[in-house]
């Protein structure tokens, strides 16, 4: 085992199985993946570090815990279609696309576009489709989906996303205001019916142009 590959299997067992992710197929799926290969260039030495991972434009490649999480709540099948808002360096896009039928992610930087696009071809992924453009209101263009990751934070949920799953599609986001913020699974049980299940804690940048919901002052 080289050094790489271990530094991989100790991420996945000292971080990510201990954060209750015991889904063989996520545990599998994340330590197959080469991190590395997706993290900006002088940070390669800390890829399996249990560590947000700063990228450009102040966001963050989120630490390998939250992602397995977030993918667990997903329940993952070979025939979904899935929306990622948010593609940052490509390396959830990957960990979708190899589960899923389809992946569509569209962020609003180019450059996140471009380098995801790079990083994904050298790892011979050929079905994510990456687009540039404002997502943080809903993004239908293909949809309904199945599944839907947002990667940056949402003070709410537009409801544009809740509608564009499909009847038993699932979503997970970021959403509230800092210094807490939830990650939450949604879940469309009915046509007008979607569950909600909070995972954890934590605090990242919100979506560039996120809708932030009126409040009143006293």
């Amino acid at each position: 085992m080289t050094n790489i590959e271990l530094a991989r299997f100790n991420m996945v067992e000292q971080q990510i199985r201990p954060w209750d992710v015991l889904d063989t197929q996520i545990l599998d799926l994340m330590e197959a993946m080469p991190r590395e290969a997706f993290v900006p260039a002088g940070y390669e030495n800390v890829a399996y570090a249990d560590i947000d991972i700063p990228i450009a434009h102040s966001e963050v490649m989120l630490a390998p815990k939250y992602v397995g999480r977030m993918l667990q709540a997903l329940n993952m099948r070979e025939c979904d279609i899935a929306l990622e808002v948010g593609c940052g360096t490509g390396y959830v896009t990957a960990l979708l696309s190899k589960t899923c039928r389809k992946v569509f992610s569209v962020d609003i930087h180019q450059d996140f576009v471009d380098t995801a696009s790079a990083n994904l071809k050298a790892q011979e992924i050929d079905n994510a489709s990456l687009e540039t453009g404002d997502a943080a209101q809903g993004w239908d263009a293909h949809g309904p989906y199945d599944l839907i990751f947002i990667s940056g934070s949402i003070p709410e949920l537009p409801e544009a996303f809740q509608k564009s799953l499909n009847r038993g599609g699932r979503l997970v986001a970021i959403i509230g205001d800092g210094p807490v913020m939830q990650a939450t699974l949604i879940t469309r049980s009915a046509v007008d019916e979607w569950r909600e299940e909070r995972l954890f804690e934590t605090e990242i940048k919100p979506l560039v142009n996120a809708a932030k919901p009126n409040r009143f002052v006293f």
